[in-house]
């Protein structure tokens, strides 16, 4: 049972398999590392995948029938967790799987500093272990999604001399923007469900900002959090505060307490770009434009190696995870072991594009000749093209625990099919009641029957509108989220606000919408939908105004790959006579 892709030249199922469970490898600190490891039962060296995360180590090998993610439960654990990769699959091709358990979770040594360097070192060791056995033929890779992926670019920054590719698919690159503090707002929800023993195989923690501040200050810093309504109104933040060294609780409350960017996000991010040295192939799906995705494409700007990237359809991938198994094996195949497999001949750059449901090859993101129009916001919440008048009138809000009001603004119905695929930015001139704002943007395929499909959302706290000018891109802001800045109540302000990119083919008859509001409050479609809301909202009433007139030209920056020559008409193309 063998694929014919590309040359044709792809390692072949020959292989029965040998498992080895709970082998310890010894860290530099005398702390032991479990690991299992699956190798073909064959003469001859391998190349070796290594896969660790904190969750069930036992869970990933299972033979368990693939269902979609999150909705359903193996040995009491969620099967979202379940993310090494088909250990079968590589291991009947020539290819040694191991998967281990990070310290201080399954039986590993140690306590769990969630994605800290001392993890980041262990598995720089478990490589480097797995280099030295008589069955390895000295090169080296990762595998695994998530979780599984997050340290890959993390370990190829120290440079393990037989790590020679990598494969982080929907992976992360920055803890504080990818997952944490989108747009300097806490995603509450994602927090307590990530960080819970319900996915975590945790048996000891570190609680970081005790060892950073002490006793002392560290009570202070958790009593000057507790003042905080709005994290208050959320028992399980306030919980971990409460009760920090309980058993689950250590990271959540250290991500809490590091509200800003800095020396503990960044040992959890890549930071020195330049150091990985070796081949990457990145990707991520649209449904993961609040976790993944905006790894994904960082990465692509930042890697200067042999690279590849792939963006896939709004679907979460199954778990067990095997759908990208042809395209890791036909990767692998030409880095570890040097079979020419057509891979490097190829595209570089994969894309989905939603509304289409078709791939898009191309050599680089964002898209060679991309048009990146300004689509204006307009009192009568029209979207489009045309400039703001001078006198038009502002739009208003309210937000409050009782009232998660929003404004929509929608492009008239487009005469032709109109593809939208790359980063976008919407600069929005805004006022408030209050001395701040939690923005939460989002964009829509709305169809000619009003059906609505969300496509992408963007964030930013009001407080932290501060941009990096040269880091950022007209259609990219980048927010240093180190040194936030009360608003002034009823004072104008422009507000840069990163949208996540999207890819999506607006047919003819379709609106562009997007929705303003202080609040993530849709309706949950999907089990993965429940993941992607739940952000700490304002506990505090509000008033919130979008100004939209020449001096204050509030407008959606949309990346434009496909049609819209011309620009969209007001009228919709309708010519009859208006009795």
């Amino acid at each position: 049972m063998d694929a014919i892709i590309g040359t044709g030249n792809i390692s072949k199922r020959q292989y029965g398999i040998k498992a080895e469970r709970s082998l310890s490898v010894p860290m530099r600190d005398n702390v032991e590392i479990d690991v299992d490891v699956f190798r073909p039962n064959g003469e001859g060296r391998f190349p070796v995948l290594v896969s660790m995360s904190a969750y069930s180590k036992d869970l990933q090998s299972a033979r368990i029938w693939p269902t979609g993610s999150s909705s359903a439960y193996h040995r009491g654990v969620i099967n979202t967790a379940i993310e090494a990769g088909p250990t079968e699959f590589f291991v009947r091709r020539g290819y040694v799987h191991i998967i281990g358990s990070v310290r201080g979770t399954g039986k590993s040594g140690g306590a769990y500093g969630f994605h800290g360097q001392k993890e980041i070192k262990d598995i720089y060791e478990v490589v480097e272990w797995a280099a030295r056995q008589p069955w390895c033929n000295g090169n080296v890779g990762m595998l695994g999604l998530s979780y599984f992926a997050v340290s890959q670019q993390m370990v190829a920054v120290l440079q393990p001399p037989h790590l020679k590719a990598i494969c982080p698919l929907f992976a992360i690159t920055d803890c504080y923007r990818d997952l944490h503090y989108h747009g300097g707002i806490l995603s509450a929800n994602f927090l307590t469900k990530l960080l819970s023993l319900q996915f975590l195989d945790v048996h000891e923690e570190e609680i970081v900002a005790l060892g950073e501040l002490g006793n002392e200050a560290f009570n202070e810093a958790v009593a000057k959090t507790l003042s905080d309504r709005d994290i208050c109104a959320i028992p399980e933040l306030v919980d971990a505060l409460k009760n920090p060294t309980q058993l689950g609780n250590g990271a959540r409350a250290d991500i809490i307490l590091h509200p800003t960017d800095g020396p503990y996000w960044r040992e959890r991010s890549v930071v020195n770009w330049d150091a990985i040295q070796i081949p990457a192939y990145v990707g991520a799906g649209w449904s993961a434009y609040y976790l993944h995705l905006p790894g994904t494409f960082r990465s692509w700007a930042n890697l200067s190696v042999p690279k590849k990237m792939v963006v896939g359809p709004m679907l979460s991938l199954d778990r067990p995870f095997y759908q990208y198994q042809w395209e890791i094996l036909r990767w692998y195949d030409y880095w570890l072991k040097g079979i020419d497999t057509g891979i490097m001949e190829e595209p570089p750059v994969k894309i989905w594009v939603m509304g289409a449901d078709e791939w898009k090859m191309t050599d680089d993101w964002p898209i060679p000749g991309t048009r990146w129009i300004p689509f204006a916001l307009h009192s009568n919440g029209i979207l489009c093209e045309m400039e703001p008048w001078p006198d038009a009138a502002p739009s208003t809000f309210v937000d409050s625990p009782s009232e998660r009001g929003s404004l929509w603004y929608h492009s008239p119905p487009l005469v032709e099919n109109t593809e939208v695929v790359g980063p976008i930015a919407l600069n929005l001139y805004a006022s408030s009641r209050g001395t701040d704002i939690n923005f939460f943007v989002s964009l829509w395929d709305v169809s000619p029957n009003g059906d609505t499909n969300f496509l992408t959302r963007g964030w930013l706290k009001g407080s932290y509108r501060e941009i990096d000018i040269e880091l950022s891109k007209p259609w990219q802001p980048f927010h240093p989220y180190i040194n936030p800045k009360p608003l002034i109540p009823g004072q104008i302000y422009e507000f840069s606000i990163e949208v996540m990119p999207t890819g999506n083919l607006f047919r003819a008859g379709h609106r562009i919408g997007l929705k303003i509001s202080c609040a993530d409050m849709e309706e949950h479609k999907t089990t993965m939908d429940t993941l992607h809301v739940g952000h700490v909202v304002s506990q505090t009433q509000n008033k919130i105004t979008i100004y939209h007139d020449a001096d204050h030209p509030s407008h959606l920056l949309l990346p434009i790959t496909r049609g819209n020559i011309i620009g969209s008409f007001l009228s919709g193309g309708d010519l009859r006579l208006k009795t």
